[in-house]
């Protein structure tokens, strides 16, 4: 799935960047070229990578690479940010997407994402998916947390107890992340 193309790369221009997002698109960025990923960042289409890359990391030359097929959750996670990006803007898509990718990684999600700590993950996430963040009230490590709204949507029972604060898994789903 590719993100839709809203906005030519000449018109992102002209939005005003958002600290936040910027750090959070060029962590992402680096992150993916430290590791060697192809595509850098998974479901832009040329042209809305271009236009990310012009307003993101001008600087930067940069091609995002081919897709391989993958069997993983990039798809349903990607769906399940955007339906809870506000506003569903350029950026809210450059995020998602970045964040989606990053998911399907191996560590904690910001560090995945190449985030200084959990605080600037946090903080993109009540500020552009604010719905999908006020669902995770007990402060769920967030790779958990979307694969448990992932599994809710699809009607799939993840736990081994009926609330979390029974579980025997709790300090693994709401331990500290280092």
């Amino acid at each position: 799935m590719n993100a839709p193309e809203l906005i030519a790369p000449e018109l992102a221009l002209l939005e005003p960047l958002d600290a936040l997002d910027l750090l959070v698109i060029r962590c992402g960025l680096a992150e993916s070229r430290r590791i060697g990923a192809q595509p850098l960042i998974r479901g832009l289409g040329p042209t809305s990578f271009e236009g990310l890359r012009a307003l993101c990391a001008p600087e930067q030359d940069l091609e995002n690479g081919a897709a391989a097929d993958r069997f993983d959750e990039f798809e349903d996670l990607f769906e399940l940010l955007l339906d809870h990006a506000a506003p569903l803007d350029q950026m809210g898509i450059w995020l998602a997407a970045t964040i989606a990718t990053a998911a399907q990684r191996d560590n904690h999600l910001w560090q995945d994402m190449g985030l200084p700590s959990r605080r600037e993950l946090n903080a993109v996430l009540r500020q552009r998916f604010p719905t999908l963040a006020t669902l995770n009230v007990g402060d769920m490590k967030w790779k958990k947390f979307f694969y448990r709204q992932l599994c809710g949507r699809a009607g799939v029972p993840i736990c081994k107890s009926p609330n979390c604060a029974d579980c025997i898994d709790h300090a693994i789903c709401f331990g500290p992340e280092e």
